[in-house]
């Protein structure tokens, strides 16, 4: 396979249900597992504070860098398949309690509205869950739309109700 057939992503990646850890080392297992993707990369995991449904168990939270022979929607039932595997079921309440959350964050410098998927991720210049770990693996990435790096995204959130605390694993 040539280079130029694999592309980098992010990839967020939370749970706030069960063994949460467990369940977060599973999704990124079964993304490593098959041959059209590797992680590369991985954040710290940090425990979160919930956002928008806040009455709910806090979240581990993280991100990985990967590079894939997938385009960007075969990359999304992917993972799709990967948290219903781990257990995730549909949700009652939106953007609540879930046992594995996995969405793209970036594709490569792509800017994708779509329907079922919009990169860069719609609210992850708001999310210091997703901007903590990201900026753990490379502050310097740039938001492509924002034209900011990740680094200065964080520096300029709002994290009032947002903590995020390294998670010791």
């Amino acid at each position: 396979m040539k280079s130029k057939d694999r592309h980098a992503a992010f990839i967020s990646i939370g749970s706030n249900m069960g063994d949460r850890v467990a369940n977060c080392l599973k999704g990124i297992r079964l993304l490593n597992d098959q041959c059209h993707t590797s992680v590369l990369n991985r954040s710290p995991f940090y425990q979160t504070e919930p956002v928008d449904y806040i009455e709910q168990d806090w979240f581990i939270n993280g991100v990985v860098q990967v590079e894939t022979q997938l385009e960007p929607i075969p990359l999304l039932r992917f993972i799709k398949e990967i948290e219903q595997q781990v257990g995730r079921t549909s949700e009652a309440v939106r953007f609540g309690p879930r046992v594995l959350d996995m969405d793209i964050l970036l594709y490569g410098s792509q800017v994708l509205d779509h329907p079922d998927l919009v990169i860069p991720h719609p609210r992850m210049h708001k999310r210091c869950f997703v901007l903590k770990p990201l900026c753990d693996i490379d502050p310097n990435i740039v938001h492509p739309v924002l034209h900011r790096t990740m680094e200065n995204l964080l520096d300029r959130i709002d994290n009032d109700g947002q903590e995020v605390i390294l998670y010791p694993c």
